[in-house]
């Protein structure tokens, strides 16, 4: 199988917790708080692991908080390739609310990386065997203009490495502009960004989709569109897969582990649709958790077992 490697420029220490009820001034009871490891591409690499698959995190940690996130992943058995920061791991919060089922996320910025640091980070990609997968997902940290990032992919294409980007706005148009990435996955909005044009008819995302294939931006692309599932494109084919109705207690971690799923069959040169097929049964099993829990094997082979029956 592929090798596959992760990319998060601004990774998390987050938190869950639920309250009865919010409101302001007042002082919120809270139950204990359950930790986890977050960042696009860490969630990624956890997915995959999570799936029976194996993938290396590459991340830059500091300070107290970076040292939880390395224990949480060392007791998930991810493997880490860590850069030391001098600004801590960022802490976000996410609370659930029992007696609306709404849920806050409180998200903080990215600790900044200096030159020196990125500059290792950098070190760290271009040392990853050739032909193997790197996912990049997430927001970039302050002081990480998009053209730093842009110049990373490049030389990481130039070394033989297969780029999947989970991005949005800016970074994401950046990364497609350099072509040849190996996956993307936008969703309906993100991609009539990137046309420059509303997508309102049911043709039109397909369309889309088949423009940034064609042009050599993207050699696949997988459009999110939530409950309808997701639409996926390459050279051959288009598929859609729609997803059994489940009971939604989250969204949160839906689209990582739709990514991870998808890397993982990438990994097996899987086909387009089986390829889609998995990645939208561990979004819609992710979905099933409360707070921030990623797809389970268990669930996830159920919705994909019944998707291949379809």
């Amino acid at each position: 199988m592929t090798a596959v490697y992760t990319l998060t420029l601004a990774p998390s220490l987050d938190s869950a917790t639920l309250t009865p009820q919010i409101y302001p001034e007042g002082k919120l009871r809270c139950t204990a708080p359950v930790f986890e490891p977050g960042g696009g591409g860490i969630n990624v690499a956890r997915a995959i692991v999570h799936l029976g698959g194996r993938a290396t995190a590459i991340f830059p940690a500091g300070g107290a908080t970076g040292e939880h996130l390395a224990a949480l992943l060392a007791d998930e058995k991810v493997t880490t390739r860590q850069v030391a920061t001098h600004d801590w791991t960022r802490q976000n919060l996410h609370v659930h609310v029992e007696s609306s089922g709404e849920q806050y996320r409180f998200v903080m910025p990215g600790a900044a990386l200096s030159d020196d640091e990125f500059r290792q980070l950098e070190e760290q990609v271009l040392t990853i065997e050739k032909g193997s997968l790197l996912v990049i997902s997430g927001s970039l940290p302050p002081g990480v203009p998009v053209e730093k990032m842009s110049q990373l992919i490049k030389a990481a294409q130039n070394n033989g490495i297969r780029c999947i980007i989970d991005s949005s706005g800016d970074a994401l148009a950046a990364a497609l502009e350099i072509g040849g990435i190996e996956l993307v996955k936008p969703n309906q909005k993100e991609l009539a960004a990137l046309v420059n044009r509303d997508l309102t008819q049911p043709d039109d995302v397909r369309k889309a989709a088949e423009e940034l294939v064609n042009s050599g931006k993207a050699k696949r692309v997988v459009v999110s569109l939530g409950p309808q599932g997701a639409l996926g494109v390459d050279e051959q084919q288009c598929v859609q897969v729609v997803p059994p109705p489940v009971k939604s207690q989250s969204t949160v971690g839906a689209g990582d582990s739709m990514v991870g799923a998808m890397t993982l069959k990438l990994a097996e040169n899987a086909s387009l649709e089986d390829m889609v097929r998995f990645g939208v049964a561990a979004g819609s099993a992710a979905t099933i958790n409360h707070g921030t829990r990623l797809c389970a094997q268990e669930d996830t082979q159920k919705i994909y077992d019944y998707l291949c029956q379809k």
